[in-house]
């Protein structure tokens, strides 16, 4: 999703695993370097145990009421905020285009769990290829929150 100035949009991103407070990247890539950091969930997805790292994936067929990836809203600092965005890109190995990449960012609607806000947030999913090698091992998380699995 792109601004009008060309640029990608400054939006929130929506971390569910790895990234989340407590987790083993949360240090290097975004403490510090956020405004806010709120309990969110992202409805409709399926969260999977990958090989080491979780991974969300768009679920169609699920009841969105009753499938939910549970994770953090991270708003991230106006100042660095191309960098971190670009750094995450590197860690979740998002390449557009690329049909070899772990993940996609997507923009995708979630839940603030404090007031039950939708927001807009990017968030990174199990890129196609993977998604489908994933929906094959059905390893899911069905607490749909990576730390009580």
């Amino acid at each position: 999703m792109t601004g009008r100035t060309g640029r990608a949009e400054r939006l929130p991103v929506f971390v569910y695993g790895t990234l989340r407070p407590g987790g083993l990247y949360h240090p290097d890539f975004l403490l510090g370097r956020t405004t806010a950091e709120e309990p969110a969930t992202l409805r409709g997805a399926v969260l999977h145990e990958g090989p080491g790292y979780p991974y969300a994936l768009e679920d169609p067929a699920a009841d969105a009421a009753t499938t939910v990836v549970r994770g953090e809203l991270m708003t991230l600092r106006e100042d660095g905020y191309e960098q971190v965005l670009a750094a995450l890109d590197q860690l979740e190995d998002h390449r557009p285009g690329d049909p070899s990449s772990l993940y996609v960012r997507a923009v995708r609607e979630v839940t603030r769990t404090a007031d039950g806000a939708p927001v807009a947030a990017w968030v990174y999913l199990a890129a196609p290829r993977l998604a489908a090698r994933l929906r094959a091992e059905a390893r899911i998380v069905t607490s749909g929150d990576w730390f009580a699995r």
